[in-house]
Formats: structure tokens, C-alpha cells, sequence
């Protein structure tokens, strides 16, 4: 397989070169950190033992994203501590996400912006997810892996929650907006490492149970910021006061640059993506029907985008306006009694986080997504016909069958990327800004008519999302089904010591994957 002379990427197209440089499109847009899989598959014999692994997970520098490390083959003991450390992250951004939608009313009264304005801390705070994914933040998760994109990213999310306080001393909407938009790239940065850490960090059948857990601790923030909100930014508060405002965000700030320096002393066993080109290959027998493809071949992955990129701009624009919506349809109600309806409904939302994991035990997780998006079909529907306690009822289910959509769009469409993993999962969390659209229109149309018809908006959207688990039960149910019988990371974790060194075989001497290395190519050209 060798040949003269350094090879040429298939996907990386020259596009001009100066002063004797050669620039291609492929070292532009991240596609050659990625490996190739001839480089894959000539360090598959020598891949190091999950005892190895454990070792390397101090390491401080960076490992090239073309280095199988064995990472592919962690096993659930070895994944708890990480899982646990980067679950932290969850909550965070969860917060952060919670506080928006009370900040957007919050500052309707103070700031007397109108609604269509309001919207705009959303469009910067979204707007963010569709630049750093797809540049910067990509790019440093496969230059220099998750540990450094974890660090980068709290110390941006700490940068904005500091801008806070100059823009509350001046009373500036805009610098609110501007330091949102920090916030915003500083959690997308980290969303683009943590999804897809979460996802590939342990025995690949339970990769959308892991993340729909992890996810769970990201709904409690959630709940606890609309909680927060009630009891500081509505409660024995002038209205025009933006003091408490700003002391929350100075303590975020401290909290995050704290955690920033946990993450760099921690044990983070780094997961390339030649580790998960090593493991698609190591679970292609158990019927996964994994083809190694370009990118751009990769039709499940995109329309996993633009679904995610519905959903999550519906659920943005429900969650934005649902204090507006419950101060309609039951008029009297004040904004901290809103506040403390969207809690209860924040609350529903992280107690289907559970529910949905708990089905994912018993039930297969496409199935488990199709359900959810049927109900939330139906319940929108309701929501805008009906009015008083029934109608916050039933937006309240939208949320609560919510749940599990977003993590599981995000694994789902993730399977069988291999070798293009992170760049997928960069798409997948751009995807997000889809936030940044939905709610401005949904302003606008509440503006011109009432908020109960604007629902109209997100509807639009579920259903576009709803196509997405239509067409994986109807025609990927096999391949998915296949890795819920993978055995990768699952036999040393039960069979043997990981701290003896001897976590690569079973007991009856079988490879911890279930495969050995095989000598042929699955690839499409």
C-alpha cells in the first residue's frame, strides 16, 4: 500500500497557491486533521490496551487526531469519572440557557425593548453556535482534542458573563446583547466537544443513553435558573434594577474560570477520530452495515442537521415567549407567577430527560425519538386552540416531550461517521442556531397577532424535525439496531482487570471488541 512520493487527500481540493504555498480547501475547513484510513488501519494491529488509555488520561498535550490511541475500547468503569466531570458542563450551559428565556421578559420591563427586540439576546446567543462550531471551535477539537476545547470554551463563557456588569452600569441593551453573544460562542465551544465526548466515551450501545443522562443535568439547570430568576429578578426588585443581573453573571464567571482549571489537572482519556474509525471497524460484525464514506456522502448526518436545526429553533421560541404565552391565554397572571409556570415546566422537561433514558432500556432509541416527536406534533397543536390552565398544560407536555430529542438527533446522526466524527458532530452543534432564527419570526408574529397563534412557528418546525425519525425507522432501523448489539468496551468491562493491564482479553481469551483487525478496506469511493 505504499506509494512514492506524499500522498494526496481525496478531500483536500487545491484551490491557488502564493509565494511557492500550496492552500487546499481541506486545510481550510478542518479536513485534514482528519486521518485517512490506510492511516487507520496500519496502527489497528499495535492499538494499545485500555490499561494504556488509562495511563495516558493525564496527559496535558495535545495528540493528533490521526493517532489511534484505544480509546475506542473504554469500557463503562472507565468512562464514569469523565462522563461525570464534562456532565458538569451540562448543568452549566442549562443555567445559562434558563436565564435567557427569563432575561428576554425580564428585560422587556426594564430595558422596554419590544418583543421582536427581546428576541435578539436569543439571535446573538444562537446566533454564536453557527460561527464557532465550524470554525475556531472545530477546528481546536481535532487540532488539539477535548481537554484544551473544554478549557478554551469556559474561559470565553467567563469573558462574557464578565461583560455583564459594564453593560448593566451603562443600562446598554446592546452590550447585553454583545456579551450574550460571548456567552453563546463560549457554550457552543464547549457543546461542540461534550455532545460528541459523551457519545463516544464508552461502549458504543449505549451511547444514547449516556447522552440523554448527561443531557438530563443540562434540564435541571434549566429549572434552576427560572427558579432564581423568580425569587431575584422579579421578587423585591425595582423593576428598572439590574444589579442582580449582574452579581449572578459575576458569579458564573468565577465559577467557570474555577472549573477551567479542574479540567486541566483531570484524567480526560482523549478520543480521536482514527479511535472511532478503529471502533466502527471493530463493531462492522454486528451488522452496524458501516461503509467508510466522504463527508459529503454522509446523508443521515445532514438531514440529522436540519433537524436539529428545526427542533431546536422550535424549542428556543417556545421557551423565549412562554411566559408571554401563559400571561395570555390566562390574563392576570403576573410575570413571577410566569416565571415560576416556566420552572414547572423546565421541570417536566428534565424529568423527561430520565423518562427517556429509562425507555431507552427497553425500548430502541429511534423508536423512543418518533414517539416524542408525535406527541409534541399533537400537543402543539392543542396549545394553540386551547386557552386558561388548559393551554399552559399542554404547552407544558411540548416541553416535557422535548426531552430526549436533542441528544438523540445528535447520536443517531453521529453513527457511522468514523473517522469524520468531530466534524459531523461540529455541523450537528451549528446546527443549534436554528435558536437564532425561529424566535425572532415568532416575535414578530406575536407582535402583529398574539403569542397563542405565533405557536403556529415552532409547529412548523417540529413537523420538518419529525421527518428525520420517520426516516430512520422506515430505512436505517437495521443499521442502527446493529449497534445496540455491539460488544465493543463491553467484555474486558466485565470480564477483566483493567488495573492488571489485562483488560484487552475475556475470559475465554476473546478480543474486548469481539473482532480481531481485519485486512480489507470497507470504503466507498
Amino acid at each position: 500500500m505504499s506509494q512514492s512520493g506524499p500522498s494526496v487527500r481525496r478531500d483536500s481540493i487545491k484551490i491557488g497557491s502564493y509565494g511557492g504555498h500550496e492552500y487546499r480547501l481541506g486545510s481550510i475547513v478542518g479536513m485534514e486533521t482528519e486521518p485517512t484510513l490506510e492511516e487507520v488501519y496500519e496502527q489497528m494491529p499495535r492499538r494499545p490496551s485500555v490499561a494504556e488509555v488509562k495511563a495516558q488520561a493525564h496527559r496535558k498535550k495535545s495528540i493528533s487526531n490521526r493517532h489511534v490511541t484505544g480509546a475506542s475500547q473504554i469500557t463503562v468503569r472507565q468512562s464514569i469519572f469523565p462522563i461525570c466531570l464534562v456532565t458538569t458542563l451540562f448543568f452549566l450551559w442549562g443555567f445559562a440557557y434558563g436565564l435567557l428565556d427569563v432575561l428576554n421578559s425580564h428585560f422587556q420591563t426594564t430595558l422596554g425593548v419590544t418583543k421582536a427586540q427581546g428576541a435578539g439576546l436569543s439571535g446573538a446567543y444562537f446566533g454564536a453556535y453557527f460561527l464557532a462550531p465550524l470554525t475556531y471551535a472545530g477546528w481546536i477539537v481535532r487540532r488539539y482534542g477535548y481537554r484544551w476545547t473544554f478549557i478554551t470554551g469556559l474561559c470565553i463563557f467567563g469573558v462574557g458573563s464578565l461583560m455583564f456588569w459594564p453593560s448593566g452600569v451603562k443600562r446598554s441593551f446592546g452590550g447585553f446583547v454583545g456579551s450574550m453573544f460571548i456567552v453563546g460562542s463560549g457554550l457552543s465551544t464547549l457543546e461542540t466537544s461534550a455532545n460528541p465526548y459523551i457519545a463516544t466515551c464508552g461502549p458504543p450501545r449505549y451511547s444514547e443513553l449516556r447522552l440523554n443522562l448527561s443531557q438530563s443535568f443540562q434540564a435541571i439547570g434549566s429549572v434552576v435558573a427560572p427558579l432564581l430568576a423568580a425569587q431575584v429578578f422579579f421578587k423585591n426588585v425595582n423593576d428598572t434594577s439590574l444589579a442582580t443581573v449582574q452579581y449572578t453573571y459575576l458569579a458564573v464567571a468565577c465559577f467557570v474560570f474555577i472549573l477551567a482549571v479542574v479540567f486541566f489537572f483531570a484524567p480526560i482519556p482523549e478520543i480521536t477520530d482514527s479511535d472511532m474509525a478503529d471502533g466502527e471497524e471493530q463493531g462492522r460484525d454486528f451488522d452496524t452495515g458501516y461503509v467508510d464514506k466522504p463527508l459529503y456522502k454522509q446523508y443521515v448526518l445532514f438531514w440529522g442537521v436540519a433537524a436539529q436545526f428545526c427542533y431546536v429553533g422550535s424549542q428556543v421560541a417556545i421557551a423565549n415567549f412562554f411566559i408571554n404565552y401563559v400571561q395570555q391565554v390566562r390574563p392576570g397572571t403576573s410575570q413571577s407567577t410566569a416565571s415560576n409556570l416556566l420552572a414547572v415546566a423546565q421541570s417536566l422537561f428534565a424529568i423527561g430527560r430520565f423518562f427517556s433514558s429509562l425507555c431507552m432500556r427497553y425500548l430502541k432509541p429511534r423508536h423512543v425519538l418518533w414517539l416524542f416527536m408525535t406527541m409534541i406534533v399533537i400537543f402543539i397543536c392543542c396549545a394553540m386552540g386551547v386557552r386558561g390552565n388548559g393551554g399552559i398544560a399542554t404547552l407544558s407536555l411540548v416541553l416535557f416531550f422535548e426531552s430526549c430529542i436533542y441528544p438523540t438527533i445528535f447520536t443517531l446522526s453521529l453513527r457511522g461517521l468514523g473517522r469524520h466524527t468531530k466534524r459531523g458532530a461540529s455541523f450537528i452543534v451549528s446546527s443549534v442556531c436554528g435558536g437564532a432564527v425561529f424566535p425572532p419570526i415568532l416575535g414578530v408574529v406575536a407582535d402583529a397577532r398574539d403569542t397563542q397563534i405565533a405557536m403556529c412557528i415552532p409547529l412548523i418546525g417540529f413537523v420538518v424535525s419529525w421527518s428525520f425519525p420517520l426516516y430512520l425507522n422506515l430505512f436505517k432501523a437495521k443499521e442502527l439496531d446493529g449497534y445496540l448489539k455491539s460488544k465493543v468496551g463491553i467484555v474486558a468491562g466485565e470480564n477483566a482487570s483493567v488495573e492488571d493491564g489485562v483488560g484487552e482479553r475475556s475470559e475465554g481469551g476473546e478480543k474486548a471488541a469481539g473482532v480481531t483487525f481485519g485486512q480489507s478496506f470497507h470504503k466507498e469511493e
